[in-house]
């Protein structure tokens, strides 16, 4: 069964770390364009970090660069968002995707062909 399962998603005061983990199985991630999406209430699914299968180059949104980490676990076929120094704007669901190729990464990550999407994961920074 070919899928992307996510998890690692949860409630964080300001200023703490999430990891987050997209495992895929049916299909190996190296060989495809990579990406974290997420989308909060009443807006649009953004891109925020994707990784280029071809040359393994890392991509940031703005909104994200600096805080958070993407990577790829070849060997558990996983890849990661490691997220840093949260803030109550980094509320929404989270979402990792697979797909063929990254159209453009700025101001932030469009795959082309994206044939899986993760469940999604809720991440909700409080105090």
């Amino acid at each position: 069964q070919v899928q992307l399962v996510e998890s690692g998603g949860g409630l964080v005061q300001p200023g703490g770390s999430l990891r987050l983990s997209c495992e895929a199985s049916g299909f190996t991630l190296d060989r495809y364009v990579i990406g974290w999406f997420r989308q909060a209430p009443g807006r649009e699914r953004e891109g925020i970090s994707c990784i280029n299968s071809s040359d393994g180059r890392t991509y940031y949104s703005d909104s994200v660069k600096g805080r958070f980490t993407i990577s790829r676990d070849n060997a558990n076929n996983t890849m990661y968002l490691q997220m840093k120094s949260l803030k109550p704007e980094d509320t929404a669901v989270y979402y990792c995707a697979a797909g063929a190729r990254i159209i453009t990464a700025q101001p932030m990550c469009v795959i082309e062909g994206v044939f899986r999407w993760g469940q999604g994961t809720q991440v909700t920074v409080s105090s």
